[in-house]
């Protein structure tokens, strides 16, 4: 008896995690043949995002819902005390990026891991979030094999629209850590004839409207707002160019 109470026990619940399975959608067009020759989504670029709202709560709010533009999400969210949050699963596709480019890439919520940090696109960026934010980053690049070079701000590929993490966000702590790209200390000023334009276009900016590319680039490596290139910021693409095999 007690045999056929645990085997009914056992086919029942295979029944229930079987209906709870999410059923694998076969096109009735074609006949099902199937074939063991694919794989995941494979992101290829971590971007960065600053939430510029209240807080966590909002915010996890806000990603699971819509903002003023619609429907909004990112795979992770880190608190200001360092907490992660995961909101969608790495492999599938989250709606943080936008329209925008990054070199070829001309679809980045399909290539890209969202990590969103709350922070309101003014205040410094703690400790406790950085240190979080350099444990997750190896964490993915580790997994998914994502070149830590590829780590870029949501402001780098679409810098009509957007401006996070902001000018303060510390990407020269993140480089030293192995993450994104950043000038050698020593690097020489660039050479006679150097163009700063064709540089930011190899290192991925677009170049649609100049003056606010300017801009994205300055607030990733100098921290500033301004829309001018002058020698400094030469000597920093060609630092770029050159680290590059350039």
């Amino acid at each position: 008896m007690m045999r056929r109470v645990r085997l009914a026990s056992t086919v029942l619940m295979t029944c229930l995690l079987a209906a709870c399975a999410p059923a694998v959608k076969h096109n009735p067009l074609a006949t099902w043949v199937p074939s063991d020759n694919y794989n995941a989504r494979q992101p290829i670029i971590i971007v960065i995002h600053a939430t510029e709202q209240d807080g966590v709560q909002q915010s996890l709010d806000t990603l699971r819902t819509r903002n003023s533009g619609g429907q909004v999400s990112a795979h992770y969210l880190i608190g200001r005390d360092g907490q992660r949050y995961q909101l969608v699963d790495d492999l599938q596709r989250a709606w943080h990026a936008g329209s925008g480019r990054w070199g070829s890439i001309t679809d980045l919520n399909s290539a890209s891991i969202g990590i969103e940090l709350d922070n309101n696109g003014e205040a410094a960026f703690p400790p406790a979030q950085i240190q979080s934010l350099l444990l997750l980053l190896r964490d993915l690049c580790d997994r998914y094999n994502i070149p830590p070079t590829q780590i870029v701000a949501h402001a780098d590929f679409a810098p009509t629209r957007k401006q996070d993490p902001g000018p303060r966000f510390p990407w020269q702590q993140l480089a030293a850590a192995g993450f994104g790209i950043w000038p050698a200390a020593d690097a020489p000023s660039a050479p006679a004839g150097f163009d700063p334009w064709n540089a930011l276009r190899v290192i991925g900016y677009p170049l649609d409207d100049r003056a606010a590319t300017v801009r994205a680039f300055h607030r990733h490596f100098r921290g500033s707002e301004t829309d001018m290139l002058d020698d400094e910021d030469l000597r920093i693409l060609h630092s770029l160019l050159q680290q590059q095999g350039y």
